[in-house]
């Protein structure tokens, strides 16, 4: 449901016909302004692959014939998640690619998701437009410190956002990033801090939303 909510259906799309020149592709891709587009069979119910336009003038600058077909320089044949992926694969998968192909379950195209509408949710998950602060807490990876570390912002305010880094069986410190709601003010802010030195967890920046 998250995937289908945030990708680009195809009906939205530009696309190229598996069947097209890579004088038809460059044509779409000039027209449509895009880097890159899909590349799906004669049915547009599969996909092959991205066509990218840096790869197509390079070939026409190297003499390449551009009557071949867009196969010829197709990429990414394999970078694709399901509707129902995990947000773990999405968030592996898409790396450095502008989108990554949405599949539905019968493994028809179904859309793309976008880099941008990825780090747009992640931006909603940081809760940017409605908290306060953010603070960097470093704990020592002991068993119970998260529920030490909320227990103790609770006490005054409630949590807008938990984050933790460092997550590997080798790290002797974890950093916690808290987001408090929008309306923590700064003296509860500072009981906060206060409460968390306290409990031997060092608050190692605290950064104000309202001000960034």
């Amino acid at each position: 449901m998250l995937i289908r909510s945030l990708a680009i259906p195809k009906r939205d799309l530009t696309t190229v016909k598996e069947s097209a020149t890579l004088q038809e592709a460059i044509d779409i891709l000039e027209e449509s302004g895009y880097r890159c587009v899909p590349v799906l069979d004669e049915t547009e119910k599969l996909f092959r692959g991205n066509i990218y336009k840096m790869h197509i003038y390079r070939h026409k600058a190297n003499g390449g014939d551009m009557s071949l077909p867009v196969t010829h320089l197709l990429k990414n044949a394999t970078k694709f998640i399901s509707i129902d992926s995990s947000f773990f694969k999405i968030f592996f998968t898409i790396k450095e690619l502008p989108y990554i192909a949405v599949l539905n379950k019968d493994m028809t195209f179904f859309g793309i998701l976008t880099h941008s509408s990825l780090l747009n949710m992640l931006a909603q998950s940081w809760s940017v437009d409605i908290g306060s602060y953010v603070l960097t807490i470093v704990a020592p990876s002991r068993k119970g410190d998260l529920f030490q570390i909320t227990k103790v912002i609770n006490k005054t305010t409630s949590i807008a956002n938990v984050i933790t880094l460092d997550g590997t069986r080798d790290d002797v410190l974890r950093r916690v990033l808290v987001t408090l709601p929008a309306e923590t003010t700064r003296a509860e802010l500072d009981t906060i801090i206060a409460g968390l030195e306290k409990m031997d967890y060092s608050v190692v920046s605290v950064e104000n939303l309202q001000k960034t």
